[in-house]
C-alpha cells in the first residue's frame, strides 16, 4: 500500500505541475463559467478514471500482499505480477496491449503534435497517465486544449508561449 500512497501523491505533484505550467489555461475567464459542459464533463471522465482505476488498484495489492511494506517491484502484489496478470487471458490482454499501445505511442504522437496550441511542459500529461490513469492523462490535455482555445477567443490576456 505504500507504494501505492507514494503513487498517489505523485499524481497529485503532477497535476499541480501542469496547472502551474499552464496558468494561461487555467485562469478564470473574464465572462462566462470557469468551465463550459464539455470541459467540465472532461473533468468529471478524468476524475471517474482515477476513481476507477484506483479501486481496482487497491484492490489488487490488499489481495495479493499481506501490508504495508511490501517490495513494489518484485514478488506478490508488485508491478511484475500486475504486468504478468494483465495478459493473463485474451479478454485482458487484448485491452492491456491496446491501452499499451495507446500509452506508449499515440499518446506521445498526439502531445507532439499538439505542441502548436499553447500548452507548456506537454510530456507531464504522458506522466500524468503513468500516475493517475491513461483516460486522465488525455482528458485533462482535451480540458487545457479547449481551455486555451476558448479563452484565446474570448479574452486575449496573457500571450500564450509555446
Amino acid at each position: 500500500m505504500l507504494s501505492l500512497t507514494v503513487h498517489g501523491i505523485l499524481g497529485l505533484v503532477v497535476i499541480c505541475l501542469i496547472v502551474r505550467s499552464n496558468l494561461d489555461a487555467f485562469r478564470r475567464p473574464a465572462s462566462g463559467p470557469f468551465f463550459t459542459p464539455v470541459e467540465l464533463l472532461l473533468v468529471v471522465v478524468a476524475v471517474v478514471s482515477v476513481g476507477v482505476g484506483w479501486y481496482f488498484n487497491v484492490r489488487f495489492v490488499t489481495e495479493n500482499t499481506d501490508g504495508w511494506l511490501t517490495n513494489p517491484f518484485v514478488g506478490d502484489g508488485s508491478w511484475a505480477q500486475y504486468m504478468d496478470l494483465i495478459f493473463d487471458n485474451p479478454a485482458s490482454g487484448s485491452a492491456a496491449g491496446d491501452f499499451s499501445i495507446a500509452n506508449v505511442i499515440v499518446l506521445p504522437l498526439a502531445l507532439y503534435l499538439g505542441r502548436g496550441q499553447g500548452i507548456n511542459r506537454l510530456w507531464l500529461y504522458f506522466v500524468a497517465t503513468l500516475f493517475l490513469s491513461f483516460s486522465f492523462g488525455w482528458a485533462f490535455y482535451l480540458v487545457s486544449v479547449a481551455r486555451l482555445r476558448r479563452l484565446a477567443v474570448s479574452d486575449p490576456g496573457p500571450s500564450v508561449v509555446p
